[in-house]
């Protein structure tokens, strides 16, 4: 048997080295079969992953309460911090600039907060106007009970008219009548504003800051064309002032008065809480608990917190940031109560698909048009130069955006190594969508390593897509898409990709992840999920996971898979079967470097002689 098998090779040597590369492909294709295997089982994703790690915290669920707790100072700091400073303030403008929402909810926890650091003894501010006949006099404060006459205390108002703010002053026949304001019943203590009510109205913050600086209060008349009909004095004034608004408004209030913004105390309120640790799930609770209360709501059942903090990671993005709202956590607490008789997981449960179900109608019509195939999407074969790459969509008005996949395309074509980007070219595209592309082909030129002009142009699309288009998180199924139309390798309609790539092909994070990996989910569930599908995504958006439990169980059920990568290099061989780069055997890379390779020659040969000639003296 062996000699018969060494004659043949002797009597045939072409045969047997054919039955040599035979041999040689198969244990390539093995250990590239291994390869591919595991970086399958390396990158894969387990269903206990895709929803935050409540299982930990079962002791806290059961026994939390608000015995002996201070659950504000556990999760507002830097707002404690900030009102004690502006309440012990001497010297400047005593204004806090504070960062927060300006809805009452809000303002109400912030009084809270600043009631604390009210003086205990008390005492009277402002005085007593007494009216005789056109003559107006100012008394000391000596009775509560009076107009003018205040203790402090801590006053807020989310929108507030002059006449609201500063009083006003009343004729009665041949009556004069002061008649208070809410700065007159905040006197000796502190003013919480919103401060959009001072971008819309300017002179009420002008006349405002005037009556602070000066420690009193001087009476105007409400029209500018008549003065007032008697001379009121002026009224001592001591306050304490805090503006709540985000983050533009607070910067146009610094347009609108550097001066008084560089005096100002800043702080912020708190919208989230990191959980690093059983004390800080314990604060989260009890503030949690602390809302309930204030809403008139039964305590919690255990069973409801897992739950509540799988929805409060989708509303965070982050299975360990928890929010820290208290009219989202009021919201979550109110509809869970309307649908039933305790405040546990079975009620919240549905709650929350009730409201998915309310505000779901143009999500399920957008879905329907794919299901119909009036919007080609496909979720089984393989296809060259064809990648399901995935979206967040937001309508204006809409309350909660959802995700959907989209139909990437690239067709490349000899030539001279344009890329040509659809939706920039239609003005379509945004900025940081052409910046995605301009790195992804600054990571493809870079690692063909070529010394001279790309052969090939290619033009990339998002097909069927009609409206603004942007944002980079596409950047990595652009890439592999333009990797398979280079390489003529099929990649595989049943795996979806998000993510964006730097120069150096590392996959870096990108926002929407659940909404996106819901969308794509969504429509394979309905077209019979065959147990191979599934989405890869960057690896660092794996904290961000907060998926809702059809997907859990189907990922558990081995019906549909999520791929965490870190590279470019991870992804290819899960979307088309072969790696990028092999330092043996076949790879992606080495195929497109042929086929370069061949174009050139290809060309060589259609030049004129003389041209042959120069080509010649340019590769000696």
């Amino acid at each position: 048997m062996q000699q018969g098998k060494t004659c043949c090779s002797r009597q045939n040597p072409s045969r047997n080295s054919a039955v040599i590369n035979r041999v040689d492909s198969c244990i390539i294709a093995l250990f590239l079969n291994q390869t591919n295997a595991n970086i399958l089982t390396s990158t894969q994703i387990t269903w206990q992953a895709l929803q935050p790690d409540s299982d930990r915290y079962q002791s806290i669920f059961s026994n939390v309460s608000l015995e002996d707790c201070d659950s504000l100072a556990a999760v507002q700091p830097r707002l404690l911090n900030a009102l004690a400073h502006l309440h012990h303030q001497t010297l400047g403008f005593p204004l806090l600039l504070l960062r927060s929402q300006e809805n009452s909810d809000y303002l109400a926890c912030i009084a809270d907060a600043a009631q604390r650091f009210q003086p205990d003894e008390i005492a009277l501010y402002g005085g007593d106007y007494h009216v005789m006949g056109d003559n107006v006099s100012l008394l000391a404060p000596t009775d509560i009970n009076r107009p003018f006459t205040s203790q402090g205390g801590v006053h807020f108002a989310d929108w507030i008219e002059a006449e609201q703010l500063f009083g006003c002053v009343r004729q009665y026949k041949d009556r004069v009548q002061p008649e208070p304001g809410l700065l007159h019943r905040a006197n000796g203590g502190t003013l919480i504003l919103a401060v959009n009510t001072l971008l819309a109205q300017p002179l009420l913050w002008l006349r405002l800051r005037k009556c602070i600086e000066q420690c009193r209060f001087d009476w105007y008349s409400q029209d500018e064309r008549q003065p007032l009909p008697v001379a009121i004095p002026s009224l001592p004034l001591q306050l304490r002032l805090v503006l709540c608004g985000d983050r533009d408004a607070l910067a146009a209030f610094q347009e609108m008065d550097v001066e008084v913004h560089e005096m100002a105390l800043y702080s912020e309120f708190e919208e989230s809480l990191q959980i690093l640790d059983e004390d800080d799930m314990t604060s989260w609770c009890q503030w949690t608990l602390t809302q309930a209360e204030q809403a008139g709501l039964a305590q919690p059942e255990a069973d409801f917190w897992p739950l509540l903090i799988a929805e409060a990671a989708r509303m965070t993005g982050d299975q360990d940031t928890l929010p820290l709202c208290p009219r989202w956590l009021r919201r979550q607490l109110q509809e869970t109560a309307l649908h039933g008789d305790s405040i546990n997981a079975e009620a919240l449960k549905e709650a929350l698909e009730a409201r998915q179900w309310r505000e779901g109608f143009l999500a399920d019509r957008m879905r329907d048009e794919i299901l119909l195939n009036q919007i080609m999407i496909e979720t089984e074969g393989e296809v060259v130069g064809q990648i399901n790459g995935l979206s967040v969509v937001e309508f204006p008005g809409h309350p909660r955006p959802w995700g959907e996949p989209s139909r990437i395309t690239c067709v490349v074509h000899p030539g001279d190594g344009e890329f040509t980007d659809v939706e920039r070219k239609a003005e379509l595209g945004g900025n940081i969508h052409a910046k995605g592309m301009m790195i992804m082909q600054a990571y493809l030129i870079a690692e063909l390593e070529l010394e001279q002009q790309l052969p090939f142009s290619a033009s990339l699309v998002f097909e069927q897509s009609y409206s603004e288009v942007d944002g980079d998180s596409a950047s990595l199924a652009e890439l592999c898409a333009l990797i398979s139309a280079l390489a003529n390798q099929p990649v595989n309609q049943q795996i979806a990709v998000t993510g964006s790539v730097d120069q150096f092909g590392n996959v870096q994070p990108v926002g929407g992840l659940n909404e996106k990996i819901e969308g794509f989910f969504h429509i394979c569930n309905s077209r019979e999920l065959t147990g191979k599908q599934g989405v890869i995504f960057p690896a660092s958006n794996a904290r961000h996971l907060s998926l809702n439990q059809d997907v859990v169980e189907a990922v558990k059920a081995g019906q549909f898979h999520l791929w965490a990568i870190e590279s470019v290099d991870e992804a290819l061989p899960l979307l088309t079967g072969i790696a990028w780069q092999s330092e043996s055997g076949e790879s992606l890379l080495s195929t497109i470097q042929e086929r370069i390779t061949q174009l050139n020659q290809q060309e060589a040969r259609l030049r004129p002689w003389p041209l042959r000639w120069l080509n010649w003296f340019n590769h000696s």
